[in-house]
């Protein structure tokens, strides 16, 4: 049901600045976040739709030291690449800034200190770790040990990124700093921390009594963490990357990233409206409504609400419509293995196709629980719904109108009950569809939408007005008018989901955008009125793009692990196996007599640690075979041994000796040498092909 505030407030969460955004941010926040914002502001609704990246933290100081350049040259790096895919994909920020900005450090400065001076912060003594090295404490991320729960020797000081689970520095098994490699010791260090405990009971009657009509997986998580108790909670760091504590005594501090980044969506909007953005954040009649994904769950609704809580002057969220996370191809997207689709590199590959990712990602949205995303899946939906049905309806009404009645709007002059009925349905739709986008079940809203475009596909199908044109052009004029009141009304009720697309229909017919009031309406398309240049809507997408796609991954993941093979190795100390030669013919095989032979006897070369002085017994011959394996193996062990050997090698002098033939050997992990032999004894001379 509709809302009746005076204005909404909608942020979007702040995305991470150390790397792009991919189709998991965009179906998990991005995509139904937007569609809210166009959904009201076609209402007439008075809307503020911020976001921002999130710049501050230990990963992109992780981030800078891998890539050798400071933590402000990686975020402004990515913050114009983030901001960049947002734009092409149509996100319709009121304002997209960032937390290094100015504005930002004042408005969060200012926000620590109100309630420092209030004296709601606890001040705190403990140990953490120090690298005496480096001359630091450490991040949790610049901690790395052994996992006390799968054993991966290089787990992180908060997660082990093999197993998944969640640890603290604690837990590891000989932690070390990742900076120095070093080992660590415990030093005193002092910060201040918000008391969560304190406002327990309040947040349980705030969202388990107040607030039940949250999306299922949202309250369940609130419910989990309240049931198991509240603790206080960091708000300061030692770091040297973010913003200052503002308190006499706090050199080297900052303030904690999870303090700090939810202030930005306060700071950004301070930076859009300098002298009037209070009432978007403390106006009774404002709704504040927070769009993230589900690790974002209890900082919006636990710990982000108590900052404001505390504070005493703001507005709480009316909802956080957290969506759960989308898979990829039966994976989970993974940033570090590169396990992900790229939103710059979908706009290479699929130029002008903003539209059909974000159809097909609302279509397929998260909402309740994971979903996964294939590209199949991607290319069907396109091709069976968007070309299919949708395009192939507005196609036919429009070159049709072109045939018959020169790109004129016709007369509807005698609508039949059936034209009246198809009409009447389109006003059915848009109060479901309403319903749907308040109740954030955009998935059900989308599916409303693409049902009037089969209205619209079946009754040009049933009418069948290129029959009828030989024998009652009347008809024929009577339903095109339907099927073009049809079109008009699709730009509509498409327009919060597919941006683009509504746009270029709208050209096509030569209509100004309108308000969704206008939803329903049957005189949009005027009699007379002079359609524009008609284009296909959407394109099929070939097999041979989607294969593309799918190899991509493929290669991805085989890096991935090469590289999680080559960092085994390095871990372990054993040696990577050599790289492949360069091919040969069959041919130069053909030329190599490999033989089986035995050792008859072995003795040390004088003067040398390495070299063997080997009798063999061929089969055909005996002969002797200088092989430097003496570091490896005695003469006691050579002597009856079966081995296989290159028995028509050149023969070559060693410390005077003339050696007949190699013998073949593998060198194992730990570079130990072992004999290529028969898996059963066989006689001497025997070919190996």
């Amino acid at each position: 049901m509709e809302k009746n505030f005076k204005r909404y407030t909608i942020t979007a969460a702040l995305p991470y600045a150390n790397g792009g955004v991919h189709i998991g941010h965009l179906a998990g926040v991005y995509v139904p976040a937007d569609i809210y914002a166009r959904f009201l502001r076609l209402q007439g609704k008075d809307v503020l739709f911020v976001c921002g990246s999130d710049e501050h933290g230990v990963p992109i100081t992780l981030k800078a030291k891998q890539l050798g350049c400071s933590p402000q040259d990686v975020v402004d790096k990515y913050h114009n690449l983030i901001k960049d895919s947002f734009e092409q994909f149509g996100i319709s920020f009121d304002i997209y800034s960032r937390t290094t900005s100015k504005t930002h450090t004042e408005t969060a400065s200012k926000f620590f200190r109100d309630l420092y001076d209030k004296g709601l912060f606890i001040e705190r003594e403990t140990e953490q770790y120090f690298d005496t090295e480096a001359n630091t404490f450490l991040a949790d991320r610049y901690i790395t040990g052994t996992c006390p729960k799968c054993g991966n020797p290089s787990a992180y000081g908060d997660q082990c990124e093999k197993c998944g689970s969640t640890l603290s520095p604690e837990e590891l098994i000989n932690p070390r700093s990742a900076i120095s490699g070093s080992p660590l010791i415990k030093k005193k260090t002092k910060h201040w921390y918000l008391p969560l405990d304190h406002y327990e009971g309040w947040l349980r009657q705030w969202i388990l009594d107040g607030h039940k009509e949250w999306k299922t997986n949202v309250y369940g998580q609130c419910k989990s963490w309240l049931d198991g108790g509240l603790k206080p909670r960091a708000v300061s760091r030692d770091l040297d990357w973010g913003i200052p504590v503002p308190v006499k005594g706090a050199e080297g501090k900052v303030l904690y990233v999870w303090f700090d980044a939810p202030i930005g969506y306060i700071s950004n909007t301070r930076e859009l409206y300098p002298d009037d953005w209070e009432k978007w954040w403390k106006d009774k009649d404002t709704e504040l409504i927070h769009f993230i994904g589900k690790d974002n769950i209890v900082f919006h609704c636990i710990v982000f609400p108590s900052m404001l809580k505390a504070h005493g002057d703001y507005i709480l969220p009316e909802n956080v419509p957290a969506n759960e996370f989308l898979n990829l191809e039966g994976n989970k997207i993974s940033t570090s293995r590169n396990w992900a689709v790229w939103l710059d590199e979908y706009l290479v590959d699929f130029p002008q196709k903003q539209d059909v990712l974000r159809y097909v990602l609302c279509a397929n949205a998260p909402e309740t629980k994971d979903n996964d995303f294939t590209w199949k899946d991607f290319q069907t939906r396109n091709n069976s719904e968007l070309v299919a049905i949708y395009g192939n309806f507005v196609n036919r009404a429009l070159v049709l109108t072109r045939k018959y009645f020169d790109g004129k709007v016709p007369s509807a002059d005698n609508l039949t009950d059936t034209d009246r009925n198809i009409l009447l349905q389109i006003g059915s739709l848009r109060s479901s569809i309403e319903n749907s986008l308040y109740a954030f079940r955009f998935r059900e809203a989308l599916k409303t939408a693409m049902d009037m475009a089969r209205l619209g596909n079946k009754y040009l199908a049933d009418s069948e007005p290129w029959k009828l044109a030989k024998s009652d052009m009347n008809r024929v004029a009577t339903i095109l008018n339907t099927a073009l009141q049809i079109c008009a009304n699709l730009t509509i009720i498409f327009d919060p989901f597919i941006p683009f697309s509504s746009e270029k229909l709208r050209k096509m017919l030569d209509i100004r955008k309108m308000e969704w009031n206008d939803l329903g309406r049957t005189d949009i398309m005027k009699a007379g009125h002079v359609l524009g240049k008609t284009a296909l809507l959407f394109e099929k997408i070939e097999d041979d793009q989607i294969e593309a796609q799918i190899m991509k991954l493929q290669k991805a993941k085989k890096d991935n692990e090469a590289k999680a093979a080559e960092q085994a190795l390095k871990t372990s100390g054993k040696n990577p196996p050599k790289p492949l030669k360069n091919g040969c013919v069959y041919g130069d095989f053909e030329k190599m007599d490999i033989r089986t032979a035995t050792v008859k006897e072995a003795v040390r070369v004088p003067k040398t640690d390495k070299l063997l002085k080997l009798t063999i017994d061929t089969g055909v011959d005996i002969r002797t075979i200088v092989s430097g394996i003496a570091e490896f193996y005695t003469p006691e062990e050579m002597t009856g041994r079966q081995i296989c050997i290159l028995a028509n090698l050149e023969p070559r002098i060693i410390r005077g000796i003339s050696s007949k033939g190699m013998i073949l050997m593998a060198k194992d992990e730990n570079g130990r040498m072992r004999f290529i032999t028969p898996q059963d004894k066989v006689d001497n001379g025997a070919s190996v092909c």
